[in-house]
């Protein structure tokens, strides 16, 4: 049976955060679509994964507020907020031998308590798991004996199982090759355009965001430069701000989506 989702909200308000002594997140306000792609870009400590750890709650904000669902995730009870929001991190690292179906079990976890115990309806779940991420005919397989983008899936297959209307991933296509990026991008849209899930992704590629994503978050500095559609943020002037780089966009043809061309190394500004 196909799983819909309706996702609660997901939202900060005038969030700043900081690791150690260094102010990383300056009074963001942010709403994220339900049910939709949302890019996270900019140049490196830009403070993207800051943003996605204090999404998670795995950093804890200096002032300003997460809201999910127009609470304060703070506040929230560990095991319900397990129930709603998934997390992979960027360099997720399995247990030797483990297989791909003993990974997806762990996605589990937040459904199981003393009264609770494994039942048929989680090896449903992890069934459709498997499926999902199209990983039937590998179930049994180590992680440790996988491709990149196999084990990519099988960690999305983990967040899969785990029910969450809600999925932040953290550069899930770094180290991988095109074949692999395309791989999980089109895992990633399944999710969200025929589950309804929310998906929320750091990405260092500026023109897999705009071709991928519904919703781009611009980040410079720690701030917010523009955020929206990828067809009415990503422009010349953005692209140079973010990288320090001219470019030429064009539309791609199939989905309407900018295309960055002729990128170049850009002019320094005059003293």
């Amino acid at each position: 049976m196909k799983e819909v989702y309706n996702p609660p909200t997901l939202a900060t308000k005038a969030l700043g955060m900081s690791y150690g002594p260094r102010r990383v997140i300056h009074g963001l306000d942010v709403e994220l679509p339900t049910g939709k792609v949302t890019a996270i870009v900019g140049p490196n400590g830009c403070g993207k994964s800051t943003l996605l750890a204090g999404l998670a709650r795995l950093h804890k904000p200096d002032d300003g507020t997460v809201l999910l669902d127009g609470a304060d995730i703070q506040n929230l009870p560990s095991r319900k907020l397990a129930t709603q929001l998934a997390l992979l991190p960027q360099e997720a690292v399995a247990p030797e031998g483990l297989t791909v179906t003993e990974l997806i079990r762990f996605g589990r976890q937040p459904h199981q308590g003393w009264l609770r115990q494994w039942s048929a309806e989680d090896q449903r779940v992890v069934q459709h798991a498997l499926g999902a991420a199209g990983l039937k005919n590998l179930a049994e397989r180590p992680i440790d004996a996988l491709s990149g983008g196999q084990r990519q899936r099988a960690w999305i297959a983990m967040t899969i199982a785990q029910q969450t209307p809600l999925l932040l991933l953290d550069e899930p296509t770094s180290a991988l090759d095109l074949g692999h990026q395309i791989e999980v991008f089109e895992l990633v849209r399944h999710l969200a355009c025929d589950h309804g899930r929310t998906v929320v992704m750091v990405l260092h590629d500026l023109a897999s965001a705009c071709r991928y994503a519904d919703h781009i978050i611009a980040m410079c500095d720690g701030q917010i430069v523009d955020q929206g559609a990828p067809e009415d943020v990503v422009t010349p002037a953005l692209v140079r701000k973010l990288y320090q780089v001219e470019c030429t966009l064009l539309t791609d043809p199939d989905t309407g989506s900018p295309l960055l061309a002729n990128v170049r190394r850009a002019a320094p500004e005059p003293a």
